[in-house]
């Protein structure tokens, strides 16, 4: 147990007995009122989003978390495999926890999982990935006064919106949070 001074964004805690990650923590101090800190919490089991207040000395139960960088090797059915590059052991877990990000997961690729006493309970890619464009419709001459985008397919099978000078062949760096195309990388 701790106090609720001790909590800080990114902290996982047992609220209503879920497990939850702290996604913001504010102390607040309204007027001539008692202070509180007002949290908004992530949900690990379903993705919910839930809000609460906080007095301020209240008592939370927080989590004893790790992480650890593991290696994509394949998708197999509703899991990813993922095998540890120390002692080679693998893990599975559901592709719900990485989300629709595992549209951009390529073998070979690290992926953070937080665990709970060698329990998975999170996941997460790696923020920026370089993939191949292996389709893309060639762009118009002369249409690059705008910001326009055209769709293209990369070697994961995922489709993202990139500019007209993009063709296929080309590596491109993508942000997995966003899903947006950031940059071409140079071979």
């Amino acid at each position: 147990m701790a106090d609720t001074g001790d909590v800080s964004i990114g902290t996982f805690m047992r609220y209503n007995g879920e497990l939850v990650q702290v996604l913001e923590w504010q102390h607040r101090t309204p007027g001539n009122l008692r202070a509180f800190y007002q949290g908004k919490m992530r949900s690990l089991r379903n993705g919910k989003l839930m809000e609460n207040r906080f007095r301020s000395g209240e008592m939370v139960e927080l989590v004893q978390v790790e992480y650890r960088m593991l290696q994509f090797i394949y998708a197999e059915d509703d899991n990813v495999v993922l095998m540890d590059k120390e002692n080679y052991e693998q893990t599975y877990i559901n592709k719900e926890m990485i989300g629709e990000q595992i549209a951009f997961l390529k073998e070979g690729m690290d992926v953070k999982v937080w665990f709970e006493s060698d329990q998975p309970i999170s996941a997460e890619p790696p923020t920026f990935v370089e993939l191949l464009i292996t389709y893309a419709e060639p762009g118009l001459k002369g249409d690059t006064a705008t910001n326009t985008l055209k769709p293209a397919k990369v070697e994961t099978g995922a489709t993202v919106n990139v500019p007209l000078f993009c063709n296929e062949g080309d590596l491109i760096k993508i942000d997995t949070r966003t899903s947006a195309y950031v940059e071409r990388v140079k071979q």
